[in-house]
């Protein structure tokens, strides 16, 4: 009990920390009743521990700075065991000697109200002055300024935003319309059988469309021994109305078509099928211009249009946004289309099945629908290449219609994705309009002869080293930079970007080129050339820099395209003897 209560062991760190419960060494118990709510008020009975005088104390201390400690410390020691021990007079101790103090109620309440007082106070400090955390603020903003030389350094190693986007720019074909252009049914050639169809056909163009939302249509003409052709023009100009409407439309136009393929005879079916101009003047009424195809300006709205036009608002529902009710709209007129081009493969020229080609690529490059997929389009475009008759004669000019669709590469790349690598035209068209993009953004499109006896190997090895940055520099900067010297590195930036961009794009589509041939063995050797051209012209002329990733993603094309043609070398043995490209660079 004396090395209990003696200075030393009372000063320890140990007996300064908060005090613990100490487990009773008592058996398990066998009662298991909840104990008494008392036990949090009471303490474990231990003999107190008796005192030594101050007195005593002060006689053992040899000077009287350890007489100010020992005070101190002994102060804080009463202070920490809580008010009720301090009301005892004496602290109370667990049994067995040990060195930890039994917990109370008493001082967990006490510290929580310490707790919420400081709270209290930070709430009071905060209302009375408020302008304390403006002043923090506008002294960090002051602390934000940086020195030149700091501003020397984020400058060095800061990043460019301008990265080579993966999506491409498109083209404005389709304007926003607020209202759908109206579509008279022409039934001054029809004949009524009835008088449903009597009413039918005299009622307005609102009352018209009232018996298409009701169904009427189809109980009069779905099992009619002859469907009219003129609702069926009707209901495919109705395909451009917003969704409500044209989704009935192309419900009765396919039920209707099929309806009488079936009622005809197989060796002779026949099906209604849109002309090429008319499927111009359903694109014109869901807003696409195009000058070359309209040199008037945009159509014009007859009066009996502009008198109808406000009454058709009340037949739809809140519409969708405008690039999903485009997307399914478009969506309807292919479907139909290769319902078309299924049944009657010869309805349409070589040169209407061109020019429906370059409508549709024309159309599938709308800004609107650059994020929107494109699966019905690509089968749409995939059987019209297999409908052209004369084949492979009509590559060339199909080639070249569709490398002037657009003016940008991005778009361009875009286009020949269009085209499914899953049948041998779609392969050569790939590989041919590739050729031909590539050779117009380099300018080589007149001199170089795409068309000649040279394989399409070779003539990208003329055009993979022209691809170079540097060339391509000098081709894209050919105006004056500005004078100042803030401008002029802003131009620089900006002219080293476009180039990494075309360069990336033009390298997308050799790649393409490449993989839409069959590699033969005596095909070798130009393709080990393809390779060291491409690590010499290009891979080894990026220099990258954190300022610029889109340095980084040029020379990750192209090391991935290096990578992919090595692979192809390893799978195609050489043919005779070894060939020795570096004779011809």
């Amino acid at each position: 009990m004396s090395q209990l209560c003696s200075p030393t062991v009372a000063l320890t760190p140990k007996s300064l920390k908060r005090p613990k419960m100490q487990m009773p060494r008592d058996s398990f118990p066998t009662d298991w009743s909840p104990p008494p709510v008392e036990f949090l008020n009471k303490s474990k009975k231990v003999p107190p521990a008796r005192r030594r005088p101050l007195e005593d104390l002060e006689m053992d201390l040899p000077d009287s700075d350890q007489k100010v400690e020992l005070a101190s410390l002994e102060e804080l020691f009463w202070n920490m065991s809580g008010p009720s021990q301090q009301q005892a007079g004496t602290p109370e101790v667990s049994s067995g000697g040990s060195e930890c103090y039994v917990n109370n109620l008493d001082y967990l309440l006490q510290e929580k109200r310490e707790q919420a007082l400081e709270q209290e106070w930070e709430q009071l400090l905060q209302q009375e002055h408020p302008r304390l955390e403006s002043s923090t603020r506008d002294d960090d903003d002051r602390e934000a300024v940086l020195t030149p030389e700091h501003r020397m350094l984020v400058e060095k190693f800061s990043v460019s935003l301008q990265v080579i986007p993966p999506v491409h720019p498109g083209e404005t074909v389709f304007l926003p319309r607020r209202h759908p252009l109206p579509c008279f049914l022409d039934s001054s050639s029809l004949r009524p059988h009835s008088q449903l169809e009597e009413l039918f056909l005299r009622s307005s163009l609102p009352e018209q469309l009232s018996f298409l939302h009701n169904g009427f249509l189809s109980n009069l003409y779905l099992h009619a021994a002859d469907c009219p052709r003129p609702l069926l023009r009707w209901l495919f100009q109705l395909l451009t109305w917003p969704p409500e409407t044209s989704s009935r439309a192309f419900g009765l136009l396919w039920d209707l078509s099929i309806d009488g393929l079936f009622r005809q005879p197989d060796e002779d079916m026949r099906l209604w099928y849109p002309s090429l101009q008319e499927v111009k003047e359903v694109f014109r009424c869901l807003g696409a211009y195009n000058p070359a195809l309209y040199p008037h300006g945009p159509f014009q709205h007859s009066s009996r249009a502009l008198e109808s036009e406000a009454s058709l608002g009340c037949w739809e529902p809140q519409d969708p946004p405008q690039e999903v009710a485009l997307d399914i709209k478009l969506s309807y007129i292919y479907r139909f289309l290769i319902l078309c081009f299924l049944v009657q493969p010869t309805s349409y020229t070589d040169a209407s099945i061109l020019g429906l080609m370059e409508l549709l690529c024309r159309a599938g490059l709308d800004v609107g629908l650059r994020l929107l997929p494109k699966t019905d389009l690509q089968q749409l475009l995939l059987l019209l290449l297999e409908n052209i008759q004369e084949w492979p004669g009509k590559l060339q000019p199909l080639c070249c219609a569709l490398s002037w669709v657009s003016d940008h590469h991005h778009n361009l790349l875009t286009l020949v994705q269009f085209f499914l690598d899953a049948t041998p035209r779609g392969r050569q068209l790939r590989s041919q309009l590739s050729l031909m993009v590539i050779a117009r953004m380099l300018g080589q499109q007149e001199s170089l002869p795409l068309w000649g006896e040279k394989t399409q190997l070779a003539l990208l090895s003329q055009l993979l080293s022209l691809m170079r940055p540097s060339s391509l520099r000098q081709c894209l900067g050919s105006e004056t930079l500005p004078s100042s010297p803030g401008q002029q590195s802003k131009a620089s930036a900006e002219l080293d970007h476009k180039v990494c961009y075309l360069c990336h794009s033009l390298l997308t589509l050799a790649g393409v080129v490449v993989s839409s041939q069959d590699i033969t063995p005596d095909q070798w050797g130009e393709l080990q050339l393809l390779c060291m051209q491409l690590d010499r012209h290009i891979s080894t002329h990026i220099r990258e820099s954190p300022q610029a990733m889109h340095r980084t993603k040029l020379k990750d094309l192209a090391t991935q395209t290096y990578i992919r043609w090595q692979d192809l070398l390893a799978h195609c043995q050489p043919q005779g003897q070894y060939f020795s490209p570096w004779k011809d660079i």
